[in-house]
């Protein structure tokens, strides 16, 4: 299956290209892309402030806790080369 350019990625997408890949639990909505690397299977990437946006909105945390729940728990579990990454503009 070809993912075009318009296209959101999609769990069941990433599931097809690389099988293994580690997805951030609750968080499907602030996947952002793949990141490819030469060499290796594509993993998910997250758009970070999208995700300490939806831990605010909808777990009434304020920003600094978001970003600290989002550092030490989401990011600090880092699982192998199939963990996802985290991108912030």
């Amino acid at each position: 299956m070809m993912n075009t350019t318009n296209s959101p990625i999609t769990v069941d997408y990433i599931a097809e290209v690389n099988p293994d890949a580690l997805l951030a639990d609750g968080f499907d909505d602030c996947i952002e892309g793949l990141c490819l690397q030469f060499g290796q299977l594509p993993i998910v990437a997250y758009n970070y402030e999208k995700c300490v946006n939806l831990l605010i909105e909808r777990d009434g945390m304020s920003r600094l806790e978001a970003e600290e729940y989002i550092d030490f728990n989401v990011i600090g579990a880092y699982l192998g080369p199939n963990s996802p990454v985290f991108i912030k503009r």
